[in-house]
């Protein structure tokens, strides 16, 4: 593949009749074709588009198929036969016959999201011979180059190989939606000329604005300025930044507008490259907007339970929100929104309940949600989002002191955190499959919970998130198939794995602090912008060894339970020394 244009090689077996299939009716979940069509233009170029309509409801994809040999296309309707070279329908198919002394064919397929010419035009820009193995060759090489951003050194073999797929696929998404030509079809489905940035699209936003986001301004920093742009058109086509954009279009699936978070940690963290003061109005209208529950937030400061599902969910989702919009309020000197914003940051204080210490929904008359039970969950039915009591009690990543105040203190909040790893209880019949890779109540395989093991390191207690890290970098994660315990959602799974393997991990992921965990490797090298490099280095790294014993920053030591953005940027050395007991002084 290049980055339009996907090729293809087929071998065929000698004097058998032999047909490629172009089945535009067919689909996975529950995408359905709204309009589809298919022509001939010669016989080596057939193209076509698909129309459809789902999950993301205006999907339009154009294509244009261009052959190394010579071909017929027969049309079908379904599977009844139609003459002529074009056919439009709800259920076009095509078979694409090939002469019988044809033993190898190449197909050279290039998309749009314009035209049926912008998809040729790709082709005739991306590929332009016939050489299968130099295309095989610039992908191989343009993946080796992302991946090598991050060079490791281990004697595990199986780790370094689980670390190497976790981090392709958090480089697989967001995914480029535009033509050679920087047109694209924008999310009001209009068509826009080159706008002075490249168009993405696949912004799974609920899942990767904890880890995968902050993984791209760390290693890809040179993509965020288009994510961030791209997501600025989005707002001005449809009057709200996105919150879950597939094919072209906003799904509004998931909770939270978590693109703000997103562009917070891009602002906070200086990337250039977009108006900081255009995303900032983004990021304040959107959070502004009465979208899924965010009125009742202005005006009652939280979200009344019997008014609105998963109301617990979205009302801590929507202060971590306000948290990025406040300071990048500070930042821009506009201290009366910072007020504002950071007084409504603090609002998942509404949802306490200071007997039970668990998050609750609260009815619209201050009463509390009943019945209550912790542990039980109704998918998408109850005052959580994929998630339970136990889950969302820790989803305050923006205010961890505060957090701690609600318990009471140290003692009480490590008492309830051990237990949230020792709870076995049953979630019952109708809880979300999401809900997977359970440590107790902890659900590693789903991502509201993904910060949670990092907190010990808030109160005294690092050596515990060490532990819980290696056991998950460990048992969570392998190099089969199956190797992740949940959905991969876009990239999140394993950009969790990336930093967890590295030593640290963005709690608050806007803030640009990593807190340390437990580091894997013997040695990384981090690739930096301007020939620069960030090297960890691991002292004592054993599989036994799994305890931070000290660190040191460029050659002096460092007592911090967190490393700065700003820090690795910068470039040096951070060694890790580490020993087979917790030094429980580290980091008091």
């Amino acid at each position: 593949a290049s980055d339009r244009v996907g090729f293809h090689r087929y071998t065929f077996p000698k004097d058998v009749e032999k047909y490629v299939m172009i089945n535009l009716k067919d689909a996975n979940g529950d995408d359905r074709p709204t309009d589809t069509y298919l022509e001939q233009i010669n016989d080596t170029v057939i193209r076509g588009h698909r129309h459809s309509t789902g999950w993301s409801k205006k999907q339009q994809i154009y294509f244009t198929a261009v052959f190394s040999q010579p071909v017929h296309l027969t049309l079908y309707h379904d599977s009844v036969q139609v003459v002529g070279n074009s056919l439009q329908g709800l259920d076009v198919k095509g078979n694409v016959t090939v002469a019988p002394v044809v033993e190898e064919l190449g197909v050279k397929v290039g998309i749009s999201p314009v035209s049926m010419e912008n998809a040729m035009d790709n082709i005739e820009q991306e590929i332009k011979d016939w050489n299968f193995e130099k295309i095989v060759d610039e992908t191989t090489n343009k993946w080796n180059t992302e991946l090598s951003k991050l060079q490791i050194e281990t004697t595990d073999t199986v780790a370094k190989r689980i670390f190497y797929t976790a981090l392709y696929h958090a480089f697989m998404q967001p995914i480029m939606f535009n033509d050679c030509n920087k047109e694209y079809r924008g999310t009001d489905k209009n068509i826009y000329g080159d706008p002075g940035f490249t168009n993405y699209t696949v912004f799974s936003l609920w899942d990767t604005y904890r880890a995968a986001h902050p993984l791209y301004t760390l290693v890809q920093p040179e993509r965020v300025p288009d994510f961030v742009n791209s997501m600025l058109a989005i707002y001005e086509q449809q009057g709200r930044l996105p919150v879950w954009h597939l094919y072209g279009s906003d799904t509004n699936e998931m909770i939270g507008i978590q693109s703000v978070p997103v562009i917070a940690d891009a602002i906070l963290k200086n990337v250039k490259g977009f108006n900081y003061e255009r995303a900032y109005q983004a990021m304040k209208a959107s959070m502004m907007s009465d979208y899924k529950g965010l009125s009742y937030v202005t005006n009652l400061e939280y979200i009344p339970a019997d008014k609105e599902n998963e109301s617990v969910a979205k009302g801590l989702e929507y202060a971590i929100a306000d948290w990025g919009v406040a300071q990048v309020a500070r930042k821009l000197g506009k201290a009366e929104d910072y007020e504002y914003f950071s007084k409504r940051a603090l609002a998942y204080r509404n949802y306490w309940d200071k007997d039970t210490h668990f998050f609750r929904g609260k009815n619209q008359d201050g009463s509390w949600l009943t019945p209550f039970n912790p542990v039980h969950s109704t998918h998408r039915n109850d005052a959580y989002c994929e998630g339970n009591g136990w889950q969302y009690t820790w989803l305050v990543p923006h205010d961890i002191e505060g957090l701690i105040s609600l318990f009471g203190g140290k003692e009480a909040f490590v008492s309830k955190l051990d237990s949230l790893f020792l709870v076995n209880e049953d979630l019952g019949d109708e809880a979300s499959p999401d809900i997977s890779g359970l440590i107790g109540q902890y659900a590693h395989g789903n991502e509201p919970g993904h910060h949670t093991v990092y907190l010990y390191s808030f109160v005294d207690q690092q050596w515990k998130t060490a532990e819980k890290v290696d056991y998950i970098l460990s048992h969570m994660y392998s190099d089969l198939p199956d190797g992740l315990q949940g959905n991969e959602d876009c990239g999140q799974m394993s950009s969790w794995y990336v930093f967890s393997a590295l030593g640290f991990y963005p709690v608050n992921p806007s803030d640009g602090m990593y807190v340390f965990g437990r580091p894997i490797f013997d040695k990384v090298v981090l690739k930096l912008p301007g020939d620069k490099f960030f090297e960890i280095r691991t002292n004592n790294n054993s599989a036994k060894n799994k305890y931070i014993q000290s660190i040191e920053l460029n050659g002096q030591s460092y007592n911090k339970l967190y490393i700065s953005h700003a820090d690795i940027m910068a470039g040096g050395t951070l060694v890790f020394t580490m020993g087979n007991r917790p030094n429980k002084q580290f980091g008091k």
